[in-house]
């Protein structure tokens, strides 16, 4: 594996370290003018965003978490521009209810910053705890 996947790799941990620790600044420095963000499902924050509605919607998100969501690396693989993260997540909510999640991120990245962030999980789960259905 080449410096390129290696250093990629690392800032896919790093962004799942920042969003552990709920550090807006980071990930707004971190994501590309151009970046993309999609999430699967038909959940009240899947579909498509760019920088601006990303960023905008990650404090909704983290408030969700009073205590914090803590974000756990499995396994990275890394070819290219592309490092494809297998992660879990876990935090309890504002209501009390624990969520523990099982991602797939795919990443790309650019010149040392986040192109596009693609987030599949357990949608019904994520429907249960997080928007309450």
């Amino acid at each position: 594996m080449g410096q390129q996947e290696e250093d990629n790799k690392q800032l896919a941990k790093d962004m799942l370290d920042a969003l552990s620790r709920a550090d807006e600044e980071w990930v707004a420095k971190n994501y590309s003018e151009d970046f993309r963000i999609w999430v699967t499902g038909s959940l009240p924050f899947s579909g498509e965003n760019d920088k601006a509605g990303a960023l905008a919607s990650m404090p909704a998100v983290l408030d969700l978490f009073p205590e914090g969501l803590t974000f756990t690396v499995k396994s990275m693989v890394a070819e290219g521009d592309s490092v494809a993260i297998e992660a879990a997540s876990n935090g309890k909510t504002f209501r009390g209810d624990t969520y523990s999640q099982e991602y797939h991120f795919l990443m790309r990245a650019r010149d040392g910053q986040i192109v596009e962030w693609k987030e599949y999980m357990d949608t019904e789960h994520a429907r249960k705890v997080l928007v309450g259905e």
